[in-house]
């Protein structure tokens, strides 16, 4: 038996992209697109229909049973591989954002030659070429630029796909329950506050936003005029709110930029709220005094109310804030809905305690979810050096 090294165009009888299909809703043929190409498996059901009558597909580009599916293009989405385990139900075939690699007759055992392509999929992702969002995988560049190892053996093959699909199963299985035990840190998190925010407490009172704290959306200097831009204040975008807490602005404003537009400068302390499209109610508390631009709200301090309290009291209630939203191309909120926001109130003492306990169990939380997410990257990491040593000849050496 002898390991081999060859260019992938060397050992493939075909590397194509698919077609440009003519989509119809139904009848026609099961085309496979990028969202269905995901976690090594392809999912049919999120595949389209292709009309024949109005364009034929010729025969190499139905897919077959051991072709590799690579998407081909896009930032994200491009490198992604699958292969063709089993023969899809009813005739099949790709777009033109996803490449059918086909290895000749009789050099693999088919599973093996997808386990080959897996373990190249990194290199694969990094070698797209093209503007953010525009990336391609030239079809040349798959052909010739990548190398495959593999043993001339067909029964070496085999058992090698034994030993991966084994250790790959238990591996799976670990990481499926690690991702449940993920969720179910995160659920328990998110009900906690249901139901502490849910129940009818005694001293608590329903107002909106607007009747317990003044509220006020910010603006943007112009950005064609010398000397709004590039001073010392604090201007943040809707963007930026990721945390609790914000962290130091992309960019900052000068006195002048402020005075000359609708900006408006709000304390530290100052709880800020997203109106726009995606952004709407990611919210954050200013740590400095800071502005904001027009897709941000901002709800101003007061002795009366703990905006971390208001900031896990929108939180709980965020799916049916953003029912809301409103608009054609882009859905947004708008001041009026942000100021109307129901906010139930304890007094400030209880408020004060109810943060304390939030944040306590937030941080056990945080230590759960990082526990497990540390665990499925370790599981991740662990395939990858089980791919490279199987096609690097370390696992030949293992007892038949």
């Amino acid at each position: 038996m002898e390991w081999k090294t060859e260019k992938l165009g060397n050992v493939c009888e075909i590397i194509k992209r698919g077609i440009a299909p003519k989509y119809v809703d139904e009848g026609g043929i099961c085309v496979i697109n990028q969202k269905c190409i995901r976690d090594h498996t392809v999912n049919y059901s999120l595949a389209r229909r292709h009309n024949l009558i109005i364009k034929s597909v010729n025969e190499e580009r139905y897919v077959q049973v051991g072709d590799v599916l690579i998407n081909s293009t896009g930032t994200g989405t491009l490198g992604r591989v699958a292969q063709v385990r089993n023969m899809p139900i009813e005739p099949t075939t790709v777009d033109t954002h996803v490449t059918i690699v086909r290895p000749k007759n009789g050099l693999f055992h088919n599973d093996f030659f997808g386990y080959m392509l897996i373990k190249i999929e990194e290199e694969i992702t990094s070698a797209g070429e093209g503007a953010s969002g525009q990336t391609e995988l030239a079809r040349t560049k798959l052909q010739n630029d990548f190398f495959v190892s593999y043993p001339d053996s067909i029964q070496e093959q085999k058992r090698i796909v034994v030993l991966l699909d084994t250790v790959f199963a238990d591996l799976e299985q670990t990481r499926t329950k690690t991702e449940q035990n993920l969720k179910n840190a995160r659920e328990l998190f998110d009900s906690y506050l249901q139901q502490l925010f849910s129940k009818k407490s005694e001293g608590w009172v329903e107002k909106t936003l607007s009747e317990i704290a003044h509220v006020g959306t910010g603006g943007t200097p112009l950005k064609s005029t010398i000397g709004f831009w590039g001073g010392d204040i604090p201007w943040y975008s809707s963007g930026e709110l990721n945390d609790t807490y914000t962290l130091a602005s992309k960019n900052k404003i000068t006195e002048v930029g402020l005075s000359g537009s609708n900006a408006k400068l709000f304390p530290k302390g100052s709880l800020l709220i997203g109106m726009y499209d995606t952004a709407a109610l990611k919210m954050s508390i200013l740590d400095r005094d800071g502005t904001f631009n027009q897709a941000v709200a901002g709800v101003k301090p007061n002795p009366k109310i703990n905006l971390e309290f208001i900031l896990h009291s929108i939180n709980v209630i965020k799916p049916e804030l953003l029912k809301l939203r409103r608009g054609v191309r882009q859905k947004n909120l708008n001041q009026s809905k942000i100021k109307n926001i129901p906010i139930r109130l304890p007094t400030i003492a209880e408020q004060i305690k109810i943060v304390a306990e939030i944040n306590d169990l937030e941080e056990k939380t945080n230590l759960l979810v990082n526990i497990y997410s540390q665990k499925i990257t370790s599981i991740d990491e662990l395939k990858k050096s089980i791919l490279q040593k199987a096609f690097s000849g370390e696992l030949s050496t293992v007892a038949k």
